[in-house]
């Protein structure tokens, strides 16, 4: 007769399991809670009413969603992955249960409520921490983009259930999966489960090739990348092919170096190293897998904190950049605007606010999309459709209205051009619109309208209105309605308050009631540019902290489970002789030969991306590339010794951990 099962025994044992594997589990619940904190705060500001009474806090909002998006994605397949450290961990564990007489139906009900137990104090701490946190999260966002505006506190009650939804999602595919590997495994398997994969690999040569030649050709992409728009259409292509090496030459790779070590007899005869190249070398397989992943989140922690930090500290040059004079007003129906009484509303206004505009541009220019080769620039849509590196920006102008811009007399030919600006035009010679122009010289540079500057662009002078009208009508053929037509800049520069300059900026916008006429002020814009920047590095910040949780687990449970991998081994050599400084160096050696592994393959991607990530900042007005460099120091020096403390501490419990 089967005794009956006693009241909440499964409960209890499920408690008292956790407990006993508090080690193991301390961290991954903290994880779990820290995730879904980070989730409910960013979740709870997306919608906050708050922003809404801010002058673009919609496209904020739709900012701080995709980041919403991004953290649930990756908190899904983080805690699925580290999940199954635990599980690898515990199979011994359950293997002994199922000998003792307990059945893996009964397993599966202590998991359950193990399982249970866990999403509970999870979901419960972490949106709890999330409601106090929110408030304050909110006010640093709105000192991040500049604004002030009143904070109601509320409870979001959609970001609660948003949250409950999604990792109970989680909880319940971790059950699933640690049932199956439950269920499916004898019990053998699971006492020997921890030992799995302890085989030797062999030297996968094509592995080696296909990681070195990824890498070397996501490398070579990054450097070669010489716009905006072709860094913004190879980024991704790039980033997978180093992500695709990086694995390679992990698995494979390291394999390789260890075998080379273990040849070279000097180096792999030392008590320290021997141990640690032939436990490394046996457990490759699924350590190679570990570093890799290190790397690559490490990588994106350096990757997404400088880039969103310099965004942020550059946001000044940013906006001078893409408005490079106070006010600037663009007239796109040139024949039916008369400048003269536009003019006429715009100076007024500056002589009664007591203000003499400076850098005064004035210039009728004809601007048409091209794509580069060479000295010669071919217009049409088939050039330049799917993100051409080569495309950029011939903007014309005449010779009278150059000379008003350098104040000094100057004399062209019909066939002779003059080129303007910031890099060296190295040809004799320009075609365009199957019209050749002798280059006469390079020109002043001077700054006109701010998007131009982004890109490949030449301000490219002419004799006067004649040629301009016959590359007007020449363009005309080739785009047909989406022909460019003339435009007119007025731009000028004030020396005043912003808030003068702002209020400039609207009585001008009320004295020309003109939709042809498009008024721009960098005061009147710095509002929406603080608003995305602000809003991109608070992103920044949850997705760089949400990155290097990701890291300091993994490189937790990867010297939790090798230490407990390795106690055996180590209590062995002592036993033969080896004392506890030598199973101090030996650990020293072991952990630093594989711990900063990842962070200088990290520094490296990095450094090889820099030129890319220059360029790709670019679209977004950024030229300060010294600004970046020092932000990417910075960053990496900031993360160096952070990882260097993480260390410091997973060595020490390794140490606890095979010393028993």
């Amino acid at each position: 007769m089967v005794s009956a099962v006693p009241r909440f025994f499964y409960q209890t044992l499920a408690l008292n399991n956790l407990k006993k594997n508090s080690q193991t589990y301390r961290a991954y619940l903290l994880t779990c809670i820290g995730t879904i904190c980070m989730y409910f705060v960013l979740h709870s500001i997306s919608v906050n009413q708050a922003l809404n009474e801010i002058s673009g806090g919609a496209q904020l909002k739709i900012l701080l969603f995709f980041g919403v998006i991004v953290i649930g994605i990756f908190s899904t397949i983080f805690l699925l992955y580290t999940n199954s450290f635990l599980i690898k961990r515990r199979k011994k564990e359950f293997g002994l249960f199922n000998i003792l007489g307990m059945e893996k139906r009964h397993l599966a009900k202590v998991m359950f409520w193990e399982n249970l137990f866990t999403a509970l104090f999870g979901l419960t701490v972490g949106i709890v921490s999330g409601m106090i946190l929110s408030k304050l999260m909110f006010l640093v966002l709105l000192k991040l983009i500049a604004f002030k505006v009143p904070l109601a506190f509320e409870i979001p009650f959609s970001s609660i259930s948003t949250s409950v939804a999604l990792f109970g999602g989680i909880f319940a595919l971790s059950l699933l999966y640690n049932l199956g590997q439950i269920q499916l495994a004898k019990p053998i398997e699971l006492l020997r489960g921890e030992q799995v994969g302890e085989r030797e690999p062999r030297t996968k040569w094509l592995l080696i090739l296909l990681g070195t030649v990824t890498l070397g050709l996501g490398y070579t992409i990054a450097l070669t990348t010489e716009s905006p728009l072709q860094a913004f259409s190879r980024f991704f292509g790039a980033v997978l092919l180093v992500m695709v090496g990086t694995y390679c030459l992990f698995t494979a790779g390291s394999v390789g170096v260890l075998k080379l070590l273990r040849r070279n007899k000097n180096y792999y005869y030392q008590p320290r190293h021997f141990t640690a190249v032939s436990g490394l070398l046996f457990r490759m397989k699924q350590n190679a897998v570990g570093l890799a992943n290190i790397c690559i989140l490490s990588t994106a922690v350096l990757v997404t904190l400088s880039t969103t930090f310099a965004l942020y500290v550059g946001v000044e040059d940013q906006l001078r950049n893409r408005f490079p004079r106070s006010i600037d007003i663009v007239v796109y129906d040139v024949e039916n605007t008369d400048m003269g009484e536009l003019r006429a509303h715009v100076f007024p206004i500056l002589e009664r606010h007591a203000v003499q505009p400076q850098e005064l541009l004035d210039f009728r220019n004809l601007t048409i999309t091209v794509a580069q080769e060479g000295d010669s620039f071919l217009v049409g849509r088939e050039y330049f459709s799917d993100f051409s590196p080569n495309v950029g920006f011939l903007s014309f102008l005449t010779l009278a209205d150059y000379q008003k811009i350098v104040n000094k007399p100057l004399a062209l030919q019909e066939d002779e051009v003059i080129i303007c600006s910031d890099t060296n035009y190295p040809y004799e010679t320009l075609t365009v619109l199957e019209q050749t122009f002798t280059v006469k010289e390079q020109g002043t540079p001077f700054t006109g309208q701010g998007y131009l500057d982004s890109f490949n662009s030449y301000f490219v002078i002419v004799k006067d209105l004649e040629i301009l009208g016959e590359l007007h009508k020449a363009q005309a053929k080739v785009y047909g309605e989406n022909a460019s037509s003339f435009t007119h800049y007025l731009g000028f520069e004030l020396e005043s308050t912003p808030q003068q300059q702002l209020d400039i900026y609207k009585e001008i916008r009320a004295s020309i009631a003109n939709p042809a006429v498009d008024i721009n002020s960098r005061a009147a814009e710095r509002d929406s540019f603080y608003m995305l920047y602000g809003g991109l590095f608070f992103i920044g910040i949850f997705l760089g902290t949400l990155f290097l949780m990701g890291t300091v687990l993994i490189i937790y449970y990867k010297q939790i489970t090798e230490g407990y991998d390795d106690q055996k081994r180590f209590v062995i050599m002592q036993q033969v002789g080896m004392d506890q400084a030598e199973v101090k160096r030996t650990i020293r050696s072991q952990v630093l030969m594989v711990f900063f592994l990842p962070l200088v393959t990290a520094g490296i991607h990095v450094l090889f991306a820099f030129k890319m990530i220059s360029k790709l900042l670019g679209v977004f007005n950024l030229t300060n590339i010294a600004l970046f460099a020092w932000c990417c120091v910075g960053t990496f020096i900031v993360f160096g010794l952070f990882y260097g403390l993480v260390y410091a501490c997973t060595a020490r419990v390794y140490y606890k951990i095979v010393s028993v």
